[in-house]
């Protein structure tokens, strides 16, 4: 009986993977993985790499990925479940640890670099922003989310919401929130083909922003003031004038 790791690989830059999530990644004899995983940590793995990524609407295939964990579990030593960013953020490895533990398998999560923080946002900021709350733009199904609890925060980060990025601007407008608010859209963050897309909330409700998924949404005061980190940062007290 083997021992299964829920590896988190970080945003997509290899050197913010974890030294363990590395020595891991060298041993296995078996990866199983995401759909976003960088090629670059997937060239890390030794072992036979299995791909198991999902699209939007395919939680059904979750089943069977339980299934070729427990499989692999039965038949290695050391089994990793390679995914994307933290292994626990909107994903679905509780429902792995779960599986696994009822079925008399061991695991272990190795945390990884949440994409909450791969575009290098100070999520807050003292004096303008002294809270956040991330939230998922899909819902299990397809379904949509229930942005009320969201609509006052003073950052909000969306992820996955790319596709529906036009109905929650114009849900959170209907909510109170300010139509002129600063966002931010951070194509795959700490990448190469990293990507910013400023646009103030009700462009983004009239569907006039181009932007690509993978990306982080972020809305608040924090997007205008630090959108070009992490490069060089504005003069802040020039901004703040």
């Amino acid at each position: 009986m083997g021992r299964v790791y829920l590896v988190g690989a970080g945003p997509g830059d290899p050197e913010l993977l974890t030294l363990k999530a590395l020595r891991l990644l060298r041993e296995a004899p078996v990866v199983l993985h995401d759909r976003l995983v960088d090629p670059r940590i997937l060239a890390l793995a030794r072992g036979e790499r299995i791909y198991v990524g999902k699209e939007e609407g395919e939680s059904e295939k979750q089943e069977a990925i339980h299934r070729l964990l427990l499989r692999y579990a039965r038949t290695h030593p050391l089994v990793v479940r390679l995914k994307g960013g933290d292994p626990l953020v909107f994903g679905r490895g509780g429902e792995e640890i779960l599986f696994l533990l009822r079925h008399g398998i061991p695991v272990e999560v190795v945390p990884g670099v949440t994409s909450l923080l791969a575009p290098c946002l100070p999520l807050t900021h003292r004096g303008i922003a002294h809270g956040f709350a991330a939230v998922s733009g899909v819902l299990e199904g397809g379904g949509y989310p229930d942005l009320r609890p969201f609509a006052h925060v003073p950052t909000l980060v969306v992820l996955m919401g790319v596709k529906r990025r036009a109905w929650i601007a114009r849900e959170l407008i209907r909510l109170g929130r300010d139509p002129k608010e600063p966002t931010l859209f951070v194509e795959k963050a700490s990448t190469p083909e990293e990507r910013r897309v400023q646009a103030a909330l009700e462009e983004v409700a009239q569907d006039g922003v181009e932007v690509r998924s993978p990306a982080l949404w972020i809305l608040g005061e924090v997007a205008r003031i630090f959108a070009q980190a992490p490069g060089p940062l504005v003069d802040l007290e020039q901004v703040l004038a």
